[in-house]
């Protein structure tokens, strides 16, 4: 398992409550695949709350199954996460709200600005 995976696990019950504002539950499993060998993550998210865990604690409402080394992309911000799902590169089953919100943890590929940021940035020079 890579450093980088390790860290946005560790990371995610401190972000949560900057991430998760909206009325949102349930437990994504993560699977990570590298050649025969699979890892599950389980992260259980909640308003303003994420709980991650290796072990399972009730049935997944949804399971995200993605490469080891393609996840580590998704974390680091070189890969995209809808699109590798598009691409059909990741595979996603369940509640596709748990994704979204997975998503939202995701830092963007470099380069990539949010237009809401680039909006307020306009607005801001043109007063």
């Amino acid at each position: 398992m890579s450093e980088a995976i390790e860290q946005f696990f560790a990371s995610l019950p401190a972000r949560a409550p900057a991430v998760l504002r909206s009325p949102i539950g349930g437990t994504l499993q993560i699977d990570l695949t590298d050649g025969n060998r699979t890892e599950h993550w389980y992260v259980t998210l909640a308003p303003g709350s994420a709980r991650v865990s290796r072990q399972e604690e009730r049935p997944p409402d949804a399971i995200l199954t993605a490469a080891t080394q393609l996840f580590e992309g998704l974390v680091t911000g070189r890969e995209a996460g809808m699109a590798t799902v598009l691409r059909n590169e990741a595979t996603f089953g369940g509640q596709v709200v748990l994704f979204l919100a997975l998503r939202r943890f995701l830092p963007n590929p470099p380069g990539v600005r949010d237009p809401r940021d680039a909006a307020r940035e306009h607005v801001r020079r043109s007063t």
